[in-house]
């Protein structure tokens, strides 16, 4: 007897591997399954101007990557002793002016080069609720904690976000039209917003999603984050403390199923050699001056250069 249903996944006609480099952007689910992308040491960049929530957000930011467009100090204001972007995560933000723009002006150049190199971009959409900023009528990425009078609160409509998920692929693939797409909805829950507003703000991302690409396409795939969350492992046993962000057990169950879909098993032997080096590498011995320490740290130096040999772009 099942107790449970599960969630039918195609698998990837483009499938990644160790030669794919891969550009993950969006929600704290983005960084979760890019962790794993890291611990695997498969060639991954993530979220280079922090975490961002909404669709709009993620588009301004490929479309200045894209285009080239530079930061200036008008894009940058001062707030609780620092100096923040509203296009940006407060993590960038400095007590300096001039760092904060070399730095926001540097992460666009490399963002564009990755986008130019990646093989897959995968974009994770958290929520539909954005701020809007009154002073400039700017969508924001991040309020930076500034008094919420200063913001008026919308819920994008399923045709705005259709329109900033074209945009957001049109963009990218003009500077690199092989570029392999998964989309996915976190199953980040963000209650502040309302039981119900949250339910609807999934429920246009979801809709936007599948009424704007065509996921029959080979280059473009959905990956059901969201749908795993709520209908596979529907208990709050999944959940932390918090209930509302994915535990530990749950990103690893999601991660398995997004790596029965979308990593090619070529790569399965190599991340199960990089996993027991991994796990070497936390080994902490009671005598590191022992002989029996001292084979194992040879063997564990045989094991990294045997992989290195093979992938020399991996550190561990």
């Amino acid at each position: 007897m099942q107790f449970r249903t599960q969630i039918p996944i195609l698998k990837s006609g483009h499938a990644i591997d160790y030669d794919a480099k891969v550009v993950s952007l969006g929600s704290c689910f983005a960084v979760n399954m890019a962790e794993k992308f890291d611990y695997f040491k498969f060639r991954n960049s993530c979220n280079p101007f922090g975490i961002l929530f909404h669709p709009v957000a993620i588009e301004k930011l490929v479309r200045y990557a894209v285009l080239g467009k530079l930061f200036t100090a008008e894009d940058i204001f001062f707030h609780n002793e620092r100096w923040h972007c509203y296009d940006a995560h407060s993590d960038l933000s400095t007590a300096n002016q001039q760092e904060l723009l070399e730095n926001l002006n540097s992460i666009v150049q490399n963002l564009k080069q990755q986008l130019v190199e990646a093989s897959h971009i995968i974009v994770t959409y958290g929520t539909s609720w954005i701020y809007r900023f009154v002073e400039s009528d700017a969508v924001v990425a991040n309020c930076h904690k500034v008094s919420q009078k200063q913001f008026n609160k919308e819920l994008l409509s399923i045709a705005k976000i259709q329109e900033s998920i074209s945009a957001t692929v049109e963009l990218i693939q003009s500077i690199n039209p092989k570029a392999t797409f998964i989309f996915t909805v976190s199953p980040v829950r963000h209650i502040k917003d309302g039981f119900v507003e949250n339910q609807l703000s999934k429920a246009h991302l979801i809709s936007a999603l599948h009424a704007s690409c065509d996921f029959k396409q080979s280059d473009l795939s959905y990956f059901p984050s969201y749908e795993i969350m709520m209908d596979e492992l529907r208990d709050y046993r999944f959940y932390n403390e918090d209930m509302l962000h994915p535990s530990a057990v749950a990103v690893n169950y999601i991660w398995d199923c997004f790596k029965e879909a979308h990593i090619g098993s070529s790569a399965f032997e190599t991340m199960e050699a990089v996993s027991t080096i991994q796990k070497s590498l936390q080994h902490r011995s009671f005598n590191p001056t022992s002989e029996s320490h001292q084979k194992f740290e040879a063997n564990l130096r045989a094991k990294i250069a045997k992989v290195v040999l093979q992938y020399s772009f991996m550190k561990f």
